[in-house]
């Protein structure tokens, strides 16, 4: 999709082939793709969380209309226990892809100090390595080595729960066919940056480790307290998001465009099968950032991802659906952690509940 003149959008057009695709224009009306949703005035903090919560699920499973261009913006325009106020960008995945739209995003701001610079992060530097050659030759083979065992037995892994081996149901897998068209009920909780910080100095952890040690125990919290009696055994395993992109920082658009032709583009990731530590296993709420730290560090010794990227064509086909999803963002010292659950199977405000517990019980042990 791309802007035309006065206004215009440029659209495919319908009922072509692959190779005659050709732009129409179409007029934009903001009316249809600006929404401000009205809720009565002067109620509380938590009484707007909880319309934000129920307002995000409502268009989340809402269709874009096939009649005008796939994208909406909502104006939150009501205090939450977050913000101010909320703008919600919703827009469907044909017209980009994570990547590229925010580095389109990215591409309208302004560097504050000097409106002409452009937009810049700060660089990603590693510790100087002062070691001898010798050392790092001794240091590098045992980790070639780990690397080939551990993604042979990964990517094993992964092809077999991707393809033949089931999680039990459990709280949070329903097991419906078709789960992936259900419902989603969206909750968010944020937690400060500043003490996640705190538990990672005192553990001598990333924080990392402490963010994917407290989603590990909220949603055993939250299997116990649904289904006491199994959950601290049942299988559990989430798919972990990998970046496979080698680039440090964003592109602008106009970079991206500069790029030679065989450059890539878009989204470049795998979903890794990590399983979810058990409760009978692992008992104290620590055990959950050390069980984390130790999966973390495995698979990132392992060849598993870049074989998997390999086969990912195929195996996305075997991919079952999942009844939760967790992604998890960090902006001005709040981690705001949001979560898609099967409506009507998962109790959102519980599942929520389960994780303010699991990283407050994180807390205290640390301290």
């Amino acid at each position: 999709m791309e802007f035309g003149e006065e206004g215009q959008l440029l659209e495919p057009v319908e009922g072509v082939d692959e190779k005659n695709k050709q732009w129409k224009r179409v007029q934009v009306k903001l009316e249809d793709h600006v929404h401000v949703p009205i809720f009565p005035s002067g109620m509380s903090l938590e009484s707007y969380d909880t319309y934000f919560d129920e307002y995000i699920t409502k268009i989340a499973s809402e269709t874009f209309p096939q009649s005008r261009p796939l994208w909406e913006l909502h104006l939150f325009k009501y205090p939450t226990s977050h913000a101010a106020g909320q703008i919600i960008f919703k827009i469907h995945h044909a017209l980009g892809d994570g990547y590229s739209l925010m580095g389109a995003l990215l591409s309208c701001l302004q560097n504050a100090h000097n409106p002409s610079v452009p937009l810049t992060f700060p660089s990603l530097k590693g510790a100087k390595n002062e070691t001898s050659s010798r050392s790092r030759v001794f240091e590098f083979v045992p980790k070639i080595f780990s690397a080939v065992i551990n993604g042979a037995w990964d990517f094993s892994w992964s092809i077999l729960k991707g393809t033949w081996v089931e999680d039990d149901q459990t709280p949070i897998r329903s097991g419906v066919v078709g789960v992936e068209f259900q419902p989603v009920s969206m909750s968010t909780l944020m937690l400060s940056i500043e003490e996640i910080k705190l538990i990672k100095n005192k553990l001598g952890v990333t924080i990392n480790d402490v963010i994917a040690g407290t989603i590990f125990l909220g949603t055993r919290m939250y299997m116990q307290l649904m289904n006491t009696e199994k959950s601290s055994s049942q299988n559990c395993t989430a798919l972990v998001l990998l970046n496979t992109r080698l680039v440090a920082g964003y592109k602008s658009v106009q970079e991206m465009l500069m790029e030679p032709s065989n450059s890539s583009w878009g989204n470049q990731f795998v979903f890794l099968h990590v399983p979810v530590p058990k409760s009978s296993e692992v008992s104290k709420p620590l055990d959950f950032v050390w069980e984390a730290q130790k999966i973390v560090k495995r698979h990132r010794s392992s060849s598993a991802w870049y074989l998997t990227i390999r086969l990912w064509d195929i195996l996305k086909k075997f991919r079952g659906p999942e009844c939760l999803t967790i992604t998890a963002m960090s902006y001005m010292g709040k981690l705001r952690i949001a979560m898609g659950a099967e409506k009507g199977f998962i109790d959102s405000n519980k599942l929520q509940a389960c994780m303010e517990d699991a990283f407050r019980v994180i807390s205290e042990a640390a301290n």
